[in-house]
Parts: structure tokens; sequence; C-alpha cells
């Protein structure tokens, strides 16, 4: 899909929020792709929205993981830009955050090499030309519960 805007961007987020936060049963793992500035964080200040979360989101490129506490849910704005090698990642204990109602927001997931939990969604953000006509979209399931997501975004 074609996003013209960044507030189009955060209410593709919004959407996507409303769609991970009807569902506590067990941790969701979404990876975020994309050129830096592309609206990564963009779309997880959007999803944050959803869940009750106001004021400027950052990405966490200096401390990598940034919680969030909402209701029901444990939100978790990941950073991985950073990472030299993939054994970087055990350090952050981000095992210890796949517990039902939590939501992993995971920038740079290629970073980690194979050291992430299965990703139910997968959003791919690149450039249109020239870079003002916004931003293209794509998402993907890899579980089954990513297809429902997808399915729930389609409605």
């Amino acid at each position: 899909m074609t996003v013209s805007s960044p507030e189009a961007m955060r209410e593709l987020g919004r959407q996507l929020g409303r769609v991970l936060l009807a569902s506590d049963e067990r941790a969701q793992c979404v990876a975020l792709e994309g050129d830096l500035g592309a609206g990564k964080t963009t779309l997880v200040a959007g999803v944050l929205s959803a869940a009750g979360v106001e004021g400027p989101i950052r990405s966490p490129t200096y401390t990598l993981v940034e919680p969030y506490s909402v209701a029901t849910h444990s939100i978790y704005h990941l950073d991985l830009y950073r990472l030299a090698d993939p054994d970087e990642l055990e350090p952050l204990g981000v095992r210890d955050l796949l517990v039902p109602g939590a939501i992993l927001l995971i920038e740079w997931p290629s970073r980690a090499g194979t050291r992430l939990p299965p990703v139910d969604l997968r959003v791919e953000i690149a450039y249109l030309e020239p870079a003002t006509a916004g931003r293209e979209v794509s998402l993907s399931a890899g579980t089954p519960r990513g297809v429902d997501i997808l399915a729930e975004m389609l409605r």
C-alpha cells in the first residue's frame, strides 16, 4: 500500500495497534524494516497512540528497548540498529519479554540474525521516488497469528 504522509503512517500504526491490542493470549512480535527515516518510529507512535500513550515517541536507538505499560498489555519498542553482532541481543532479555499480553515492535530486526522469536507480522517500508511522494508499505504474515492480524486489518 502507499502511505502519503506521516499522519497516514501514524493512522496505519493506530489501525495495527487496535488489532494487536485486541488479543492478549500470547506475545505478539512485529518486525519493522526500512531505511533510516522511512517511518518505522512514526508507525510505532501510531500503535502506541492506539494504546493511549501520548506525547513524542522516539526510537530507543541508545537504550535499545523502551517499555510502555498500558491497561492489559506491555509494549516494547526495540531498535536494534546499533547491534554490531546478533550475539548482543541475548543480554537484552528479549525472551523474558515474551509473555501473554506483550507486544514487541522491533526496528532493524535483521541485525538480530536468527535470534528473534517468530515474527507474526513483517512491515517493510520503502521510499517512493521522489521521497516526497510517500512510502510503499508491505505487510506479510510469518505465523498464523500474523495471518489473523492481516485479515483484521483488511476488514
